[in-house]
C-alpha cells in the first residue's frame, strides 16, 4: 500500500512549495538519531541522556538565530508559525493592554493573524486593518498614520503566502521603532529564501515554520528580542521553559531538523535563489508564449524567487487544476462543502472576482528541475487550450 501510494506521487510535479516543502535528505539525516539512541528529554540534565539532548537543542536554536542575526537565547522554539504568531500577537497585546490597547495588520496576513487579531477585537483591544496596493505592497504613510503611541504591536508578514510580495521590513521596523511599537513579522515564506536581519531590519518579533524551510513539520520558532526588551504575556502555563513564553518538553528531533534546514538555507540561499528565479521565470515565459492570454498578479519585481500567482483569462482555477493531475498546484480559493470563494488576498489587491477565480498560485522549490517546468509548461498550455476550446464549443 505504501509502494503503491510512493510510486503515485512519484509520478506527480510538485509545484506547492509554499505549502509545503520535502524535507530535505540532509534534514532527515540528521534527525534519526534523536528518534532512537539519543532519546533523552532535553530539560533533564542529571544525566548523560538529557544533557546530549539539551547539547544539540541549544546547537540548533544557535543556528536558527544566526540565520536571522539574533542571539541564541532569542529563540524561543514554538509548533509552528501559527503558534508563533498568536503568542507574538496575543502575547504583545496583552501584556500592554493597559497603556497600549491598539493592533495594526495588513488585509493580505495569513488567516492565523487575521484570526488572532480579530479575537482581540472582540476581547475589547483597539484594531486597524490596512489595505493593499494593486500590486500588494503596504503604503507607508498610511502605516505611519496608523501607527501611534496607544499601538502595542504592528504585524505585517515578509513575504505574501499567496503572492509572493516581499514587504519593505527595514523602513516598516524604523518607523514602529520611532512610534515605540513593537514589529512583529510572520516570516513562515521568507526565511531561507531571502537575507533577514534582525537588527538592521529592526524586527522585535519574528515567525519562523520549519517545514516551510525544508524542514520538519510541527516545529517553529519564534525570535523574542532582548534589547530593547520585548515583552510577552504566555500562552500556556506549565514548567516554564522556553525562557517562561512556550512550557513543555521539546522535542530534540524536530528541534535538531529546524537546525539544520537553517543552516543549510545560510550556506546556499543566494544560489538557490538565482537557480529557482530561472526556473520561474522560464516557466512564465513559456506559458506566456503558449497559453496567453494571461495575468500575474502581484509586482513581478520585489517577490519570492520560486513564486507566481497567474490566471489563465476564461480558465476557472480549480478546472484547469483537474485538467492538469500530473501537476501538484494550489489555488488561493478557501474552500467550503458549499461553495469556491476567490481569494481574500487577491480581492485586497483590487482584483476583480473573475480574475481571483481564474488564479493558480504555482512554487518553485529546491528540488524542481529544469524538465520538470518545462513538463509543467507543456502540461499547463494543454490543459488551457482544451478547456477554452470547450468552453468555445459549448457557447456556439
Amino acid at each position: 500500500m505504501v509502494s503503491s501510494a510512493s510510486e503515485e506521487l512519484a509520478q506527480v510535479i510538485y509545484l506547492d512549495n509554499q505549502a509545503t516543502t520535502r524535507t530535505d535528505p540532509r534534514v532527515v539525516e540528521a534527525m534519526l538519531p534523536f528518534f532512537g539512541e539519543r532519546f533523552g528529554n532535553p530539560h533533564s540534565v542529571d544525566h548523560v541522556y538529557g544533557n546530549d539532548a539539551e547539547a544539540a537543542v541549544e546547537a540548533a536554536r544557535a543556528d536558527v538565530a544566526a540565520l536571522i542575526g539574533a542571539e541564541p537565547r532569542e529563540i524561543v522554539f514554538t509548533s509552528g508559525a501559527t503558534e508563533s504568531n498568536n503568542l507574538a500577537i496575543k502575547g504583545a497585546a496583552g501584556f500592554h493592554k493597559g497603556e497600549r490597547p491598539h493592533v495594526v495588520t495588513l488585509s493580505t496576513e495569513h488567516k492565523c493573524v487575521l484570526e488572532s487579531v480579530a479575537r482581540l477585537k472582540r476581547e475589547g483591544h483597539e484594531v486597524t486593518v490596512l489595505g493593499v496596493d494593486r500590486d500588494g505592497f503596504v503604503d507607508l504613510a498610511d502605516l505611519e498614520q496608523a501607527v501611534t503611541e496607544r499601538t502595542a504591536v504592528v504585524s505585517i508578514m515578509a513575504a505574501n503566502n499567496e503572492i509572493g510580495v516581499i514587504q519593505p521590513l527595514a523602513e516598516i521596523g524604523a518607523l514602529c521603532r520611532a512610534k515605540g511599537a513593537y514589529f512583529h513579522t510572520d516570516a513562515a515564506q521568507a526565511l531561507g529564501k531571502v537575507p533577514l536581519d534582525v537588527n538592521a531590519m529592526q524586527i522585535d518579533l519574528l515567525s519562523i515554520s520549519g517545514h516551510k524551510l525544508y524542514g520538519p513539520k510541527g516545529i517553529g520558532a519564534l525570535y523574542v528580542r532582548r534589547r530593547p526588551r520585548v515583552r510577552l504575556e504566555a500562552m500556556m502555563d506549565g514548567g516554564g521553559q522556553e525562557r517562561g513564553l512556550r512550557s513543555g518538553t521539546l522535542a530534540p528531533a524536530l528541534c535538531v531538523g529546524l537546525g539544520v534546514a537553517c543552516r543549510l538555507a545560510a550556506q546556499e540561499m543566494a544560489e538557490e535563489a538565482e537557480r529557482v528565479a530561472a526556473l520561474r521565470d522560464r516557466l512564465v515565459d513559456t506559458l506566456r508564449e503558449g497559453a496567453g492570454p494571461l495575468t500575474v498578479n502581484g509586482a513581478m519585481d520585489r517577490r519570492l524567487a520560486g513564486n507566481i500567482n497567474i490566471a489563465f483569462d476564461g480558465v476557472p482555477a480549480h478546472a484547469l487544476i483537474e485538467a492538469v493531475p500530473e501537476l501538484a498546484l494550489s489555488t488561493g480559493s478557501a474552500c467550503t462543502s458549499a461553495s469556491v470563494e476567490p481569494s481574500y488576498v487577491l480581492r485586497a489587491l483590487g482584483i476583480e472576482e473573475a480574475t481571483a477565480a481564474q488564479s493558480l498560485r504555482i512554487s518553485v522549490g529546491r528540488f524542481n528541475t529544469a524538465e520538470e517546468i518545462d513538463e509543467a509548461a507543456r502540461l499547463l498550455i494543454a490543459g488551457v487550450t482544451r478547456l477554452r476550446q470547450a468552453q468555445a464549443a459549448a457557447a456556439q
